[in-house]
C-alpha cells in the first residue's frame, strides 16, 4: 500500500491552500505539516531547494513549487479539475499564472511602506481583477464545473476577507461576477477547509509585524 502524501507548508501560504483544495477535491487523503518560515528546520531545507513552501512528499520524493504539484496531482490521481480540452487546458494554465501574478500583487500591497506605493498597488488589482471580470463564466471560472482556476483563486479572496475589515481599497467593487465567484469559493467546502479556524488571526497579526502603510491602516481600525 502506498505511504500517504505529506504536504509541508506554513498556516498562512496561498501556494499550499491550492495544493490542499485541490487534494481536497480529488479525495485523495494526505498528511499536512506545518512548519516556522522563521526557524526552518534542517529536514525541511533537505526536501525543498529553494527553501519555499509548499513542498508535497511523495514516498521519498519531494515535490515543490505549487503548479507543478497541482500538474503532478492531475497526472495521478482521478476526479480531473484541468478541462479534457487541450486549448482551454492550456488558457487555464494561463489563468493560473495570473493568479500568481495577483498574489504577487497583494504582497506588494501589504507590504507598501507609503501611501502612493499603496494606492498604486491597489490600481493594479483592480485591473487585474477588470480583466478576470470580462472573462468569468459563473458560477465557477469556465462555468459549471470546479477547475485548478478555482482552487488558485479561493486563497485570493480570503486576503480579502481580512483586507475588508481594514477599509474599502476599490479593488473588487463593481464586479458583480466577480462578487458571485468569491461568494461561491468562500462556501465551497474544500476552500474553506484549507486553513485553519485561526486563519484570520494569523493574517492580521502578520500584516501589523509588516510595518507598512496597511499595517498603519489596520491599527487605526482597531484603535
Amino acid at each position: 500500500m502506498a505511504k500517504p502524501l505529506k504536504l509541508i507548508s506554513h498556516k498562512l501560504c496561498p501556494y499550499m491552500q491550492r495544493a490542499v483544495i485541490a487534494l481536497t477535491e480529488k479525495g485523495v487523503p494526505f498528511e499536512r505539516i506545518d512548519i516556522d518560515l522563521a526557524n526552518k528546520p534542517d529536514w525541511f531545507l533537505k526536501v525543498s531547494p529553494l527553501g519555499k513552501t509548499p513542498v508535497l512528499l511523495v514516498s521519498d520524493h519531494a515535490i515543490f513549487e505549487s503548479a507543478v504539484i497541482l500538474e503532478y496531482l492531475e497526472e495521478t490521481q482521478a476526479n480531473p479539475l484541468h478541462p479534457a480540452d487541450a486549448l482551454r487546458r492550456a488558457e487555464h494554465r494561463s489563468f493560473i499564472e495570473f493568479g500568481s501574478a495577483i498574489l504577487n500583487d497583494i504582497a506588494g500591497l501589504y507590504t507598501a511602506s507609503d501611501e502612493a506605493a499603496f494606492n498604486a498597488k491597489a490600481t493594479q488589482l483592480k485591473q487585474r481583477f477588470e480583466r478576470l471580470e470580462t472573462r468569468l463564466v459563473g458560477p465557477w471560472f469556465d462555468g459549471e464545473k470546479f477547475s485548478l482556476v478555482d482552487a488558485v483563486f479561493g486563497p485570493v479572496f480570503r486576503y480579502f476577507d481580512v483586507f475588508d475589515e481594514i477599509g474599502d481599497f476599490g479593488v473588487l467593487g463593481d464586479k458583480p461576477k466577480i462578487a458571485r465567484w468569491r461568494q461561491n469559493l468562500a462556501a465551497r467546502p474544500s476552500v474553506r477547509s484549507a486553513v485553519s479556524a485561526d486563519y484570520p488571526a494569523l493574517l492580521r497579526d502578520f500584516i501589523d509585524h509588516r510595518r507598512s502603510y496597511l499595517s498603519q491602516l489596520q491599527a487605526k481600525v482597531a484603535a
